[in-house]
């Protein structure tokens, strides 16, 4: 037994010695022959990485806002552009008085936060001699933090005291401090909003980026003086409010959702046989949401990777089959010396399996460095390459050389020593 294992070892060896002999005799055609498994290798991983990542990162963000959030709003939650049904636009606005019907009908939740957003539009915030025209102008209560998952890191969050004022206080992403203080201490300074002053009682927690978008550049008020200073967002018939809701467990989510549905239903007149008027928005439906898109365009990208690998597996075919005629006599002798035919299918099937694996860890380098390279230059586009992803390019460049080298090695294994002999 340890004699026919030395045997197929070093006759396994020799095979690939052989085969990375040609290989280097004809450097520009072995790589030629090989491009299409390059291709096909470096696509699916690059692809499996930049998706991978997308997800990861998106699943980081949305569980960041909390993974038990529900929020109620008027329009359908959903990622790119274009028109809404028209349905959409006909709703009507939910309204503060929902979300406080909402908080003393449901004893489950735990925190209910109305919000109004003013956002895409004229904004500037000034300090001195600072100003920030990119933050977002946030309308909220003393249960936003909760309801978002989103704490002040120092000084304090919002009163009921000061919603019920309409105070002129305000909270400061991490961002819009940096762009107004810098180094400064902005506790108890005012800032001015469009022409009205306000007082920074505190600071969030920095949360990060989300597609590319900052979570921490924006301006939150109470909810009361935000309709005082934009009261035309209030009667735009926009998208004007969302209510924001946890439960106290997270086995209360699914109550939450049931009872929140019954008690708008109820309030805004939807009759038993319609469907919901609002939205319903929860972190696992925008999850599944966005991997419906990226299923979509991982299935657009492996089938670009197979008729690579198609075109691949092809060309080593091809290969394979001019290199056993361009060997024909070579066959012939070792054949008439006491070669089987196993013997000649294991020399040319190593021969185009080492091309198909050399093909393969070229993509795999490439497929690893190009997400690499994508994320240190676009801090906006993650990439991740898990590990399972290079394993199975090896793998499928060495299935494309085992199944495409096949056929050439078993035609030269089938040669006629005696007319392999003759062959010129």
């Amino acid at each position: 037994m340890y004699t026919l294992f030395s045997q197929l070892r070093r006759g396994f060896g020799e095979n690939v010695r052989f085969a990375l002999l040609a290989v280097r005799a004809h450097k520009l055609r072995a790589f030629l022959t090989v491009l299409g498994i390059v291709v096909g290798v470096a696509t699916v991983i690059a692809m499996v990485s930049i998706v991978t990542g997308f997800n990861n990162n998106m699943i980081r963000n949305f569980q960041s806002f909390g993974a038990t959030l529900v929020q109620f709003q008027k329009y359908e939650a959903r990622f790119g552009g274009g028109h809404r049904p028209l349905e959409e636009h006909a709703r009507k606005d939910l309204t503060y008085e929902d979300a406080m019907a909402l908080k003393a009908s449901i004893p489950e939740m735990r925190a209910v936060s109305p919000e109004r957003y003013l956002w895409n539009t004229d904004i500037h915030v000034r300090y001195r001699g600072s100003e920030t025209t990119s933050p977002v102008v946030v309308g909220a209560t003393p249960d936003y933090s909760l309801a978002n998952n989103h704490f002040v890191g120092y000084g304090r969050f919002l009163t009921e005291t000061d919603v019920e004022h309409a105070s002129t206080v305000t909270v400061l992403g991490e961002d819009t401090r940096q762009a107004l203080f810098g180094m400064e201490d902005p506790l108890d300074k005012w800032v001015d909003v469009n022409g009205t002053q306000y007082r920074v009682i505190g600071i969030f927690d920095k949360k990060g980026k989300m597609f590319g978008h900052s979570n921490d550049d924006f301006v939150l008020i109470p909810f009361t003086a935000f309709d005082r200073q934009f009261p035309y967002i209030k009667s735009s018939g926009g998208d004007t409010i969302h209510i924001a809701t946890v439960p106290y467990r997270a086995d209360q989510v699914d109550t939450i959702i049931e009872k929140g549905r019954t008690v708008l239903r109820a309030r805004r007149h939807v009759p038993f046989d319609k469907p919901d008027d609002f939205a319903i928005f929860t972190p696992d439906k925008m999850i599944e949401s966005f991997q419906g898109i990226t299923r979509g365009i991982t299935m657009g990208m492996v089938f670009i990777a197979l008729v690579s690998l198609l075109i691949g597996g092809v060309g080593v075919m091809n290969i394979m089959l001019v290199s056993v005629t361009e060997r024909t006599r070579e066959i012939g002798v070792r054949k008439a010396v006491g070669a089987f035919r196993r013997d000649i299918v294991m020399q040319f099937l190593t021969e185009a399996t080492t091309l198909s694996i050399l093909g393969g860890a070229i993509g795999v380098f490439i497929g690893y460095a190009v997400p690499a390279l994508v994320k240190r230059v676009f801090d906006a586009l993650p990439a991740e390459t898990p590990f399972w992803s290079v394993l199975v390019g090896l793998l499928v460049s060495l299935s494309v050389g085992i199944f495409f080298g096949l056929y050439p090695a078993v035609k030269a294994s089938r040669l006629d020593p005696i007319e392999a002999l003759r062959y010129e």
